[in-house]
């Protein structure tokens, strides 16, 4: 019975980090085609040259900005639905945090590879903005949104404000 109850837990524990984990990277996946796209269009001129968003540094802070507004929602109300917060303001907010450290590690990784490295092509850009910067900004937003932003100790998660109004409607029962 002990075995039988630590390989549930363990499923239930793995299977619904797994189901965020991939919901994440779908929402993700979608983000990456537009942030990519947008970052490259930039780059290439589409909207103009001679501008602060025609530079890889300005490109990415656009490019990234309309993307963490996409993800926002898809992951409020795809990914993390059941954890989203009662208080909109202060998640997008919190939300906002996590994805801007997400920028600076990818703005971080083409600083690197433009004045250290020395390498400033197309193809050198992008690796590091949207390979070795995008790798390591998901993992460090998925565990930020997954246990902060949206973590379930959160007191206005709707899943605890879910829970609280079933307890009442139950304590309101007993009372009658």
């Amino acid at each position: 019975m002990g075995l039988n109850a630590l390989k549930n837990f363990a499923n239930r524990a793995w299977g619904g980090f797994l189901t965020y984990a991939v919901k994440f990277g779908v929402v993700g996946l979608a983000g990456m085609v537009l942030d990519v796209g947008i970052f490259n269009m930039l780059l290439l001129g589409v909207f103009g040259t001679g501008h602060f968003f025609a530079t890889a540094i300005g490109a990415k802070l656009i490019s990234t900005s309309v993307a963490i507004i996409f993800n926002w929602i898809g992951n409020r109300y795809w990914t993390f639905r059941e954890n989203r917060r009662k208080n909109v303001g202060l998640e997008l907010v919190e939300y906002a945090l996590v994805s801007v450290g997400g920028l600076a590690i990818a703005e971080g990784c083409i600083w690197f590879t433009h004045h250290v490295l020395g390498q400033t092509s197309l193809l050198a850009t992008n690796i590091a903005a949207n390979v070795v910067g995008l790798a390591l900004g998901t993992a460090f937003r998925f565990v930020l949104y997954r246990y902060w932003v949206y973590g379930t100790q959160r007191s206005d998660g709707l899943h605890n404000i879910t829970a609280a109004l079933a307890a009442e409607r139950e304590d309101a029962l007993v009372k009658s």
